[in-house]
């Protein structure tokens, strides 16, 4: 492995291979050889062997593996290039924290030179299928533990925000975010360490996830207890009871928030109604404010269903692994965790189902409490749409049928339809821009052979010969898009592919070359 010549002083130290090496930024916009053989001539987007972050030979073998299972050649040149994204381009950084044996890793959602909590936590669950117990400095594991460990320190030093600048044990210099550079935030941060500070509750949500994710796959249940995981649990769970504080008390009047934001911008979705305090959200749902959807885009109304059911899912399983700490506070806060878990469930199903005109019972996309509410999906995960993935309902629920339905036609105001690809979008990008984030979230929860075929066809006619895993495609225009290089929605993609080999390989095996696809 090219990554262990790379040792020094017991730090891996991969930017030194970017002085000989393309940005990826630029080699991403142009098309190389050799190209698929199949009817789209996808260009091969790989990083020349030595230029490739971290590699893991189980990554590598499981790709060659696939040419026998994929057989249409366009369709494996997409899983070649965007599976191993993350580990290709993305690990930006992994070391220790100072003067001590704490693993960090820095990882990059692409494009833009910070870690989101959201994006880094899903860009490791792409690789969860061989995460497995590993003391190793160059295994996958080890990988895990870096992102938790600088995920906990994110937390413990600014717990509202969603994306962070590199550790200084790096040395990389904090990138400029011009966008968020008048922004007041309550409470306020340092943009030494924090990249943005827009409050989503599925960024907290994210940290629950990855520590699942590793707990469940390697047993390792001495790594909670050895370093601040079970501090910044804390921090998440003060950060989620207190946005649970509605907009006025009993006696009427207004309420401290604990979290406010405003922002110069000409978008609407980029600051916070009422003086950065958001729309009034009533007292009595139970449910948790998010300030921010995961798109990064404001909620309308915050009480927000998509990231409280995943909060909840991953705060029981969390709780799970703190109940078999032995710390002076373990205890507790297993507690707490598993009683608001419930909390939120029930609340969801009291207030976040409600009776749809023509669909039927269905989950809203955002509630407040007096009755206000937003009956759409967005593409990013958590959504709606994702509800069984994220463990939070099955597939066959009859609330979720009805709601998937509704929001998969034009019910949806920000459903795209068009003859290049027909997903779920969002007001991130605005109307006429469908994800292809959201075409895989549909594969991943659905049992129809039928509708997993159009869609793979759709992702696949909607690269532009790149490819890669656009974050947005025009219905109507495969050449106009957005981000060349999202390592987590090319990194899903892969992973979609092999939940395919497990359950519907018959899917593999299929021929995209016809005119249908």
């Amino acid at each position: 492995m090219w990554l262990s010549t790379m040792l020094l002083s017991a730090l891996y130290l991969p930017l030194l291979v970017y002085a000989v090496c393309p940005d990826y930024s630029d080699y991403a916009k142009q098309l190389h050889e050799p190209y698929s053989s199949g009817k789209y001539h996808l260009s091969y987007m790989r990083p020349a062997a030595e230029c490739r972050t971290f590699v893991l030979q189980d990554i590598e073998d499981k790709i060659k593996s696939m040419e026998s299972v994929i057989k249409d050649p366009d369709l494996y040149r997409l899983f070649q290039n965007a599976y191993p994204n993350t580990l290709d381009t993305a690990i930006k950084w992994k070391g220790y924290a100072a003067g001590s044996d704490e693993e960090l890793t820095f990882v990059i959602t692409g494009d833009i030179n910070a870690m989101w909590l959201r994006d880094s936590a899903n860009q490791m669950q792409s690789y969860l299928p061989f995460l497995k117990a590993d003391s190793s400095l160059d295994s996958l594991a080890s990988l895990y533990r870096g992102v938790i460990n600088l995920q906990a320190r994110y937390l413990l030093t600014s717990p509202y925000c969603n994306s962070f600048q590199p550790p200084v044990e790096s040395k990389i210099p904090p990138a400029v975010n011009g966008a968020a550079s008048n922004d007041i935030v309550t409470p306020p941060y340092s943009n030494t360490s924090v990249f943005e500070c827009k409050y989503e509750l599925d960024s907290l949500a994210a940290f629950l996830e990855v520590s699942t994710n590793y707990y469940n796959s390697t047993g390792d249940l001495s790594f909670f207890s050895k370093y601040s995981w079970v501090s910044a649990i804390s921090a998440v769970l003060d950060v989620a009871e207190g946005m649970m504080t509605p907009t006025y008390a009993a006696n009427g009047s207004v309420l401290t928030s604990p979290y406010t934001f405003t922002r110069d911008t000409t978008r609407a979705s980029e600051t916070l109604e009422n003086n950065g305090l958001g729309n009034p959200t009533a007292n009595g749902t139970g449910l948790i404010r998010s300030a921010f959807r995961p798109s990064d885009d404001a909620t309308i109304y915050q009480p927000f269903i998509p990231s409280n059911m995943m909060f909840a899912t991953y705060l029981l399983s969390t709780s799970k692994i703190m109940a078999q700490l032995n710390t002076s506070t373990s205890a507790d806060l297993a507690t707490r965790m598993e009683t608001l878990s419930g909390n939120l469930r029930d609340a969801i199903e009291t207030h976040g189902v409600i009776e749809h005109p023509t669909a039927g019972c269905i989950y809203a996309y955002e509630i407040d409490g007096y009755g206000g509410q937003t009956v759409m999906d967005d593409a990013n995960i958590p959504s709606l749409l994702s509800a069984p993935f994220l463990g939070y309902t099955t597939a066959d629920s009859t609330i979720y049928k009805n709601t998937r339905a509704l929001l998969l036609s034009q019910k949806n105001p920000y459903f795209m339809a068009g003859p290049v690809l027909s997903a779920i979008g969002g007001p991130h990008l605005g109307p006429g821009y469908a994800w292809p984030m959201a075409a895989i979230a549909r594969i991943l929860t659905s049992t129809d052979e039928g509708e997993i075929v159009e869609q793979l066809g759709q992702v696949l006619g909607s690269t532009a010969g790149f490819g890669l895993v656009h974050e947005s495609v025009n219905s109507w225009n495969e050449s106009d898009w957005t981000r060349q290089w999202f390592s987590w929605a090319n990194g899903l993609f892969g992973q979609t592919l092999l939940d395919l080999e497990e359950r519907m390989p018959e899917v593999l095996a299929m021929s995209f070359q016809g005119n249908g696809n």
